[in-house]
């Protein structure tokens, strides 16, 4: 396997973050919501886009 010193440096602050929180999702959302309203930049949100389901004579 591929050895990458980035995606391991990624994947133990990932850890390590998640780790103060005892691994709860719920309190890693908290936190990163709390950081996004402590932020000046706004948050935007945009709609889902829409599925077109693709029919047999469409390729």
């Amino acid at each position: 396997m591929l050895h990458d010193p980035i995606v391991e440096e990624v994947r133990k602050a990932r850890d390590e973050y998640a780790k103060r929180f005892n691994y709860d999702l719920d309190a890693i959302c908290r936190d990163l919501q709390m950081k996004q309203q402590a932020r000046d930049k706004k948050v935007v949100s945009f709609p889902p886009k829409r599925v077109r389901l693709a029919t047999a004579t469409q390729k």
